[in-house]
């Protein structure tokens, strides 16, 4: 009023504005649980049942769906998420908590994987590398800290490493068809002639492919190309995995070439390390599979053909190690069928595709380089769309009866003959192979279907005849393989896999004196010395299972042995050697009956003990097995 009286002005008041109300910070929490609840809600990850709060009533009408809420077993997965590829590189988001509102994706780029070193840091030479748990761990450590450095040095020449890329495509890509070999040709050629020009991706894959090569191949064959042990070379080419692993950030990669080479990695390492261990590495890959989107099928990302194919082979590839993991490793934790969408690659050779192609490849209708991949593939998604072994109802496991189980089996095996192996010549290394691999496969899901019956007091001697000559056809057929000259380039891929139903099938019925007749009594001994010649980690291993199978087969041999065996069998002697100086368990107790024959031995393990319950329904052999695992069908996938 002064001011206006001063100027000579005429005075008007006016009200000041009403202050808006200070929200309080109670409102604001609840408004936000109301968004998080919505969003939960919405993608079926918070029960309708759940109790809501004041504010979430209100809001629960105008609330908007963004996914298929209540998902169809049967059907494909609804995608919506965001998918950005760029030079080779993907990043898949399927945030639920990530709104369009709240923050843009990253962009897929190389600042996580900057070639520019960033730190010169030697890892401790001390470390054993044949201790792989420790490298494994040093591997994931050293990639979380950046400790990187040049294995341009650890590189062979040009003509060793045309022979070890020979090598793998001799011996493992046919098993393996991860890679496509007309474009790593081109990558290998041009590596090995000049090692710096290599991108640490590009390290990554060559020096797997050396390593895989070498694990692929015998002692001898070794010494004979390179004049050195395995042993040797095995570890030169793992160290250098694990440094081309470090460098090139592989906990944060979205390249191909870096995934490829990490799978092909987690391969060979199955039998290398402890279950457990395994388990948690292929947990990773299966993590930046997702990232990258594999799980999601590349036609539905509108990828090129090429992209396509080779996302397709991987993902694939992916899947059966991750069920193998979580078997042997006693979780049971697998990708659910319903969190992916990703086709089956098409039955075509490599150089149906390539690079910058526009228009899909056709698929062929007789056999192709994919012809083993392709059936082991049908037996995985068997297993994983079917649910052979049982089903989920209501989060609860119920398991099928056997008429169900045996109808299954019988399709999958009418589908796989139909499609790939009536085109299978005997005379190609890999149609034998794929023929001696898959019919055993489909018999060993149905030796497992019968196995309860086994353990129980009602079987008849015809149903246990007929249980034992399947397990005995199973034997008879990965001996063959064995036994074949030219599936020893495939040895690396048949020792991993160990059918130890069929085994431990014949092996009960030996148990039971009088089951057996002399002749046959000395046909099942010398099927178990084959599995044993074949095996020698039933003798040498430390595996749970490996020593209780052992101990199962020497005190078999000690109640009932093969009268027409003499001297005594190598593997035999060498389980005596093994076992009874320990703790003479294995001493005969010779409770006779009436005919004088030996019915039992004190302290040794017991066919109970090793299937647990007389349904089978508490198997352990290795920290948690049981028939509900499954391990053997995932080693064979």
């Amino acid at each position: 009023m002064f001011g206006c009286r001063k100027a000579k002005l005429q005075c008007v008041y006016q009200a000041p504005p009403s202050r808006k109300r200070q929200r309080s910070s109670f409102e604001d929490v609840h408004e936000r649980l109301v968004r998080y609840e919505r969003i939960l809600r919405d993608n079926n990850l918070l029960h309708t049942t759940s109790v809501s709060t004041p504010y979430s009533q209100k809001t629960e009408a105008s609330a908007a769906s963004t996914r298929n809420p209540t998902p169809n077993p049967d059907s494909q997965p609804t995608s919506s998420g965001k998918f950005l590829s760029a030079d080779g590189k993907s990043r898949y988001h399927d945030s639920v908590l990530l709104d369009a509102e709240e923050g843009d994706l990253c962009e897929v780029s190389d600042s996580d994987q900057d070639d520019s070193p960033r730190k010169d840091t030697r890892a401790d030479e001390s470390t054993p590398t044949d201790l792989l748990g420790v490298l494994a761990a040093q591997t994931i450590s050293g990639s979380i800290h950046g400790s990187t450095q040049s294995i341009t040095g650890q590189h062979p020449d040009h003509e060793e490493a045309t022979k070890l890329w020979n090598a793998y495509v001799h011996n493992v890509e046919p098993l393996c068809k991860v890679l496509h070999i007309p474009t790593v040709t081109e990558m290998v050629d041009a590596v090995s002639k000049q090692p710096s020009v290599a991108s640490k991706s590009d390290e990554c894959l060559i020096f797997v492919i050396y390593y895989f090569a070498v694990f692929s191949m015998s002692d001898a064959d070794c010494v004979q190309k390179f004049n050195q042990q395995r042993n040797y070379l095995m570890s030169k080419y793992r160290t250098a995995v694990h440094q081309a692993l470090i460098n090139a950030s592989w906990l944060k990669t979205t390249s191909m070439p870096v995934l490829q080479a990490y799978t092909l990695f987690l391969i060979t390492m199955r039998t290398q390390i402890d279950f457990d261990t395994f388990w948690i590495l292929t947990g990773i890959a299966i993590r930046i599979a997702q990232r990258m989107g594999l799980h999601r099928d590349g036609e539905t990302l509108g990828l090129p053909p090429f992209e396509v194919q080779m996302r397709r082979r991987l993902f694939w590839q992916l899947l059966p190690l991750d069920s193998y993991a979580s078997q042997v490793s006693g979780t049971g934790i697998v990708l659910s069928p319903n969190s992916w969408d990703t086709k089956q690659p098409l039955n075509i050779n490599d150089d149906q595709i390539f690079p910058g192609m526009s228009e899909p490849p056709l698929e062929q209708g007789n056999s192709t380089e994919m012809i083993f991949c392709l059936s082991r593939m049908e037996l995985s998604n068997f297993y994983i769309r079917t649910g052979v072994k049982l089903k989920e109802v209501g989060g609860t496991v119920q398991f099928k009866d056997a008429e169900d189980i045996e109808r299954l089996i019988d399709q999958v095996e009418d589908l796989i003959e139909t499609k790939f192996l009536r085109y299978c010549d005997i005379l190609n290394p890999l149609h034998f192979f794929t023929t001696g691999i898959v019919r055993p496969a489909t018999n060993a899901v149905r030796l497992r279907a019968r196995m309860p019956l086994l353990m129980t007091q009602t079987i008849t001697d015809a149903q246990r005849r007929d249980i034992c000559a399947l397990a005995a056809r199973i034997l008879d057929t990965t001996s063959a393989i064995y036994g074949n000259p030219g599936m020893r380039k495939y040895r690396w891929q048949t020792q991993a896999f160990f059918l130890w139903d069929a085994l431990l099938c014949i092996l009960r019925s030996i148990a039971d004196v009088g089951f057996y007749s002399a002749s046959e009594l000395h046909t099942s001994w010398g099927k178990v010395a084959d599995v044993y010649s074949n095996h020698e980690e039933l003798v040498k291993g430390r595996r749970t299972l490996h020593v209780t199978i052992g101990k199962l087969t020497l005190k078999d041999w000690l109640a009932n042995p093969s009268s027409q065996s003499a001297p005594e069998p190598t593997f035999i002697t060498a389980l005596r050697a093994q076992h009874e100086p320990k703790v003479s368990r294995y001493r005969q107790q010779e409770s006779m009956d009436e005919r004088g024959e030996i019915i039992k031995l004190a302290d040794g393990p017991d066919f109970d003990e090793v299937f647990g319950n007389i349904d089978g329904t508490s198997l352990d052999l290795n920290g948690g097995f049981d028939p509900s695992d499954w391990v053997f069908w995932d080693q064979l996938c």
